[in-house]
């Protein structure tokens, strides 16, 4: 049976989360490959819809998606997926994110620290996305977009715990431990590179999911953030930057929340 391989360009696929909040948008479509190729912001796709069908699914996530190409292949080599490797990394990632949300959010919370909690709830967050995406492999329709809202309002409660804990700090005037801030937050931003690095690693070795070696690039956005409030609560003698990082990676966690809900 033929299958139609399209490339769409999707201008706003930028953000470490969204590779797999297209898949849980075309989770309920007959899907046999993916070929995601961030830099460039183009997705491959093979699969038996008619191209329009899985546009349709995408235009909600507001990704800016289009078709820039469609060919048929009838070749079963092209249906081969490679669901193997792909769960072999989301596993890898989801418990690197998993350790470091208990990590950072014991840390943060002991030593005061808004924004190292937030972090860790940034970390839980994309341990969340990957969860579902691991769950969702072979599940009927139904149950994959269940699985993806349920992953949205997970995200949700997320980034209100991280709004709540930054009002909290500032209701009491905690004072975070810079020392702390910086030092998990290095720890965490090498956990976050090490992921880059196997991700690279199995693109190099012609794995699909090439794309995928800039999987954790936010998480290493909101590291380096945290260092830098860090060295800024050390200078000003302030737990101002604290409580601003903390607030800006809790919009973070919303605007992917919110995202996923969108999936239909």
């Amino acid at each position: 049976m033929s299958k139609n391989i399209t490339t769409f360009l999707v201008p706003k696929m930028d953000c470490p989360s969204e590779e797999q909040m297209i898949r849980l948008a075309l989770s309920s479509l007959s899907i046999s490959r993916f070929n995601f190729n961030i830099p460039d912001r183009k997705v491959i796709i093979t699969h038996s819809e008619e191209p329009q069908i899985v546009l349709e699914k995408l235009i909600p996530l507001e990704f800016g998606a289009e078709i820039i190409s469609n060919e048929l292949s009838s070749s079963d080599n092209e249906e081969e997926s490679s669901d193997a490797h792909q769960k072999k990394i989301l596993w890898i990632l989801l418990i690197l994110n998993g350790l470091m949300f208990f990590i950072e959010g014991i840390i943060g919370w002991l030593d005061n620290s808004a924004g190292l909690m937030a972090d860790g709830l940034d970390m839980l967050s994309d341990a969340v996305v990957y969860g579902i995406a691991l769950f969702a492999i072979g599940k009927a329709a139904k149950h994959k977009l269940q699985a993806a809202h349920f992953a949205g309002l997970v995200e949700i409660i997320l980034a209100l715990a991280a709004f709540g804990r930054v009002g909290y700090q500032v209701y009491y005037s905690y004072y975070p431990q810079a020392e702390s801030m910086i030092a998990i937050s290095l720890l965490a931003l090498a956990v976050n590179v090490y992921s880059l690095f196997i991700i690279r690693k199995e693109k190099e070795e012609g794995v699909h999911m090439k794309a995928s070696y800039i999987f954790s690039a936010n998480d290493v956005i909101a590291n380096l953030g945290v260092i830098v409030a860090g060295f800024l609560v050390m200078h000003f003698n302030s737990p101002l930057p604290d409580w601003i990082i903390g607030i800006i990676i809790g919009f973070v966690v919303l605007s992917g929340a919110i995202r996923i809900l969108k999936l239909k």
